[in-house]
């Protein structure tokens, strides 16, 4: 069949990459499964533009100039960064990889879209909280409310593991063990399960949410919820994590040059264990990395440590006023004009 003339096979191929290969055969995380969904939503929609419509549009509509095209859209018109850029490329070029093993008279377009290549992006510095930052966005924190007692919980929750957002909002009452030896079981990326001791006054926050919301250990439920008793979104704890931080803003100048987002609270504990002489080992372990090398970044943050590691380094910077050789030497200086 002439591909020109089959303008199903674009949908048919989407909805079994979607609905089969991702979580059957890759068992991808249903997070994931939705920000691959979001990618396409968006391209099909740039692709057809304002003059066609989405179902008519084939496989041959995505040639490699379109994604290009599109690519450049996420950066100028929707404001998209690199990574961002980067994360949308990837879920293309999956989908092209599948295509091309499933549908050999796409093999050709398919190897020319995954050869659009991704953007190199800047490394920037970790955001992190120090001690005294963090006491104070957790002292602003008015714990009257439920809501506020609840912000709190979440917070210190978050250091105390290290969790990514996902794993946190992911809770489920049973996932917790508050007797002893105090547990938390967390699910991270690519389905791995790992257990994260409690601190005492984490227990003790615990179980005051618990009460305060009627939740029971024995039944699975999730943990932390919004205003409307649905589960809390990664947005919406976006949201609770900077509204604290501008109030705290205002009595530690420190914050209000800093980028906080959920993630910080996470190299925050990376930084804090390490401060407090856990090995990268550990540390690595905790945070649920792949591999020790991806702990090694807060080293490298880790200012107080340089700060140290600077005092005890010997000078060796010459305080000699007298000229280097180099410039003394003619038959030196005659060489080095020679190269």
């Amino acid at each position: 069949m002439n591909p020109a003339t089959a303008p199903n096979r674009l949908a048919t191929a989407l909805k079994r990459f979607l609905g089969e290969y991702l979580p059957q055969q890759r068992a991808y995380s249903p997070h994931t499964i939705l920000s691959y969904r979001d990618t396409w939503k968006l391209l099909l929609q740039f692709a057809a533009g304002r003059k066609r419509r989405v179902a008519d549009l084939t496989v041959l509509d995505l040639a490699p100039s379109t994604i290009t095209a599109f690519l450049h859209h996420l950066e100028t018109v929707r404001g998209n960064g690199a990574a961002t850029r980067n994360v949308r490329l990837s879920a293309i070029h999956s989908f092209f990889e599948y295509l091309g093993a499933e549908c050999p008279e796409h093999l050709a377009q398919a190897q020319r879209v995954l050869s659009v290549p991704f953007k190199r992006t800047d490394q920037r510095t970790i955001d992190y909280l120090e001690a005294e930052e963090l006491r104070a966005v957790l002292e602003g924190i008015d714990r009257s409310t439920l809501a506020g007692r609840r912000d709190y919980v979440l917070l210190a929750l978050l250091f105390n593991t290290g969790a990514r957002i996902q794993e946190a909002i992911s809770l489920q009452t049973t996932d917790l063990r508050l007797a002893a030896p105090p547990t938390v079981k967390l699910f991270g990326k690519g389905r791995k399960e790992r257990l994260c001791p409690l601190w005492p006054e984490t227990v003790r926050l615990l179980k005051q949410h618990l009460a305060d919301t009627g939740l029971d250990l024995r039944e699975p439920q999730p943990l932390f919820r919004n205003h409307r008793g649905t589960p809390l979104t990664r947005f919406g704890a976006r949201l609770i994590l900077q509204r604290h931080v501008r109030q705290a803003a205002k009595q530690v100048p420190s914050l209000q040059h800093k980028r906080i987002h959920p993630h910080s609270l996470r190299h925050s504990t990376a930084v804090h264990l390490l401060k407090s002489g856990v090995d990268l080992s550990t540390i690595a372990h905790w945070l649920g990395h792949a591999g020790i090398q991806t702990a090694h970044k807060y080293v490298a943050v880790d200012l107080e440590g340089k700060r140290a590691a600077l005092a005890k380094a010997q000078p060796v910077l010459s305080q000699s006023t007298k000229p280097p050789r180099w410039r003394t030497d003619p038959d030196l200086l005659h060489w080095l004009q020679s190269l």
